[in-house]
C-alpha cells in the first residue's frame, strides 16, 4: 500500500512496485506476451491485447504518475512518440506556440510533419512569459514548453505560463526531460501534461528507447491513451523494465549529476579559453531566480562556447576527449559530450539556429555521475 506522504527518495524506490501476487517477486516481472486468454469473450483480467495493456508497462505507468505528481502515466516507444500523441489530440487548423530554442526532433516533428498536416506552430522566445500571451489567438490550442531548454538551457515560469494558458482555455504541455522529476514537476505548477524521454534520466543507463507522458485529468489520459493504443507507437515489456529498474536510483543520480555539474559548470567558466558557459545554476543566467524556484537542483546539462568562435577548433575538442563520449543523447551515468549542430539538432535550419542562438560552436555536456575530478581533468587536457 502506497504511503502518500513519503518523501521523494522513498518514491522512487517503490513507485508502481507492487510484490508479484504468484510468486512474491519483489520486482515487477517481464510479461513478455502479446495476448491474454479470456474467460469468455469480453470476459478477462483487465488485459486483452499488449498494445493495449501490459502488465509491466501499466507498473511503469503508475510510476510514472507518481512522480510526476499526476493521476495517470501513458509510456510510449520513444520520446518523438509521446510527443506525437500530444500533437494528435489537435486537428487541421489549431495553433501551438512552443518555445524557438527546442530539441531538434521536436522541431522536425512540428514542422517537418505535423505543419504539412494544418497544424500551425509559432515559435517564440518562452523565457518571457508575454510572448507566449501575445502569440496566442483564437485558433491555440495548445502551448508546448521546454524548460531547461535543449540545448541553451533556457528556463521558463511553468507557473506563469500555466496561468495563461488556463485563462485561455488552452493546454499546456512541458517537456520535463532534462530536470526529471526529481528536480521539477510540472503537473503541480498548473502544467496538464508532462513529457519525458524516459530514454534520458527516468531510464539512466543508456540501454533504453522510450517515453513518457503524466497528466492528472482523467479525460486528457483518455484522450491519451485513445492515441497510444490506435496508433501502436507502444514499448515493449523489457523497456519498461528497464526504465523501471532505471527509475529506483533517480535520486541518488540526479543528486550527483547535480553536484557534478555544478564543478564541472564552475571549472569552465574559469577556464581562459571558455567564451560562455550556460547553466541556470550561476546567479547572473537569466532564469536563475525561476530555475531556483521551480527545481530542486539545476541539473548536470551544460553548455559553452570557447573564445574565438573556430569551428575547426570546437571539433578538436569534441574529438579530444577520453573520458566524456562525443554521442547522441543524455541523461546516462556516464558523461557525453554532443555538438548540437551537426547532432541532436541537424534537423534544424542552419539560419534557424542562428537566428535563436544555437551556434556552429556550440558545445552540449551531459555531465555523468562519475568523479568530478576525472571529467575536469579530461576536458583541461581536451580544451588545452
Amino acid at each position: 500500500m502506497k504511503e502518500k506522504n513519503w518523501k521523494a527518495a522513498t518514491r522512487f524506490v517503490h513507485a508502481g512496485a507492487h510484490p508479484d501476487p504468484s510468486t512474491g517477486a519483489i520486482m515487477t516481472p517481464i510479461f513478455q506476451t502479446s495476448t491474454y486468454v479470456q474467460a469468455a469473450p469480453g470476459v478477462n483480467q483487465g488485459f486483452e491485447y499488449a498494445r493495449s495493456q501490459n502488465p509491466t508497462r501499466k507498473a511503469l505507468e503508475e510510476a510514472i504518475a507518481e512522480l510526476e505528481g499526476g493521476n495517470y502515466g501513458l509510456s510510449f516507444s520513444s520520446g518523438v512518440a509521446a510527443t506525437d500523441a500530444v500533437i494528435k489530440l489537435l486537428s487541421a487548423g489549431d495553433e501551438v506556440v512552443c518555445g524557438n530554442d527546442m530539441y531538434g526532433g521536436t522541431y522536425r516533428l512540428f514542422t517537418k510533419i505535423f505543419q504539412r498536416m494544418g497544424i500551425v506552430f509559432h515559435l517564440v522566445n518562452t523565457t518571457d512569459s508575454e510572448n507566449v500571451a501575445r502569440a496566442i489567438t483564437p485558433k491555440t490550442k495548445l502551448i508546448w514548453l521546454e524548460t531547461p531548454t535543449n540545448p541553451l538551457i533556457n528556463v521558463s515560469d511553468i507557473a506563469a505560463i500555466a496561468a495563461i494558458a488556463k485563462k485561455n482555455n488552452i493546454l499546456l504541455a512541458v517537456d520535463n526531460t532534462f530536470a526529471s522529476p526529481a528536480l521539477q514537476q510540472p503537473l503541480t505548477l498548473g502544467a496538464d501534461i508532462v513529457m519525458h524521454s524516459a530514454t534520458k534520466y527516468l531510464g539512466g543507463h543508456s540501454d533504453v528507447i522510450q517515453g513518457a507522458l503524466a497528466v492528472k485529468d482523467e479525460g486528457l489520459r483518455d484522450q491519451l491513451h485513445f492515441i497510444q493504443k490506435s496508433s501502436g507507437a507502444v514499448p515493449g515489456p523489457m523497456d519498461c523494465f528497464l526504465v523501471l529498474r532505471g527509475i529506483k536510483t533517480l535520486g541518488l543520480r540526479m543528486k550527483a549529476h547535480c553536484e557534478n555539474g555544478e564543478k564541472v559548470a564552475n571549472w569552465l567558466r574559469n577556464h581562459p579559453k571558455v567564451k560562455k558557459v550556460y547553466w541556470p545554476g550561476f546567479m547572473d543566467h537569466p532564469g536563475h531566480a525561476i530555475a531556483k524556484q521551480q527545481m530542486k537542483g539545476f541539473g548536470g546539462m551544460i553548455s559553452f562556447e570557447l573564445k574565438g568562435d573556430s569551428v575547426e577548433e570546437t571539433k578538436r575538442v569534441l574529438s579530444s576527449t577520453r573520458l566524456f563520449s562525443l554521442a547522441e543523447s543524455l541523461g546516462g551515468v556516464e558523461s557525453l559530450i554532443n555538438h548540437p549542430a551537426t547532432m541532436t539538432h541537424a534537423s534544424i535550419p542552419r539560419e534557424e539556429r542562428i537566428k535563436h542562438g544555437l551556434s556552429d560552436t556550440l558545445i552540449r555536456l551531459s555531465v555523468g555521475i562519475e568523479d568530478a575530478d576525472d571529467l575536469i581533468q579530461d576536458l583541461a587536457q581536451a580544451i588545452g
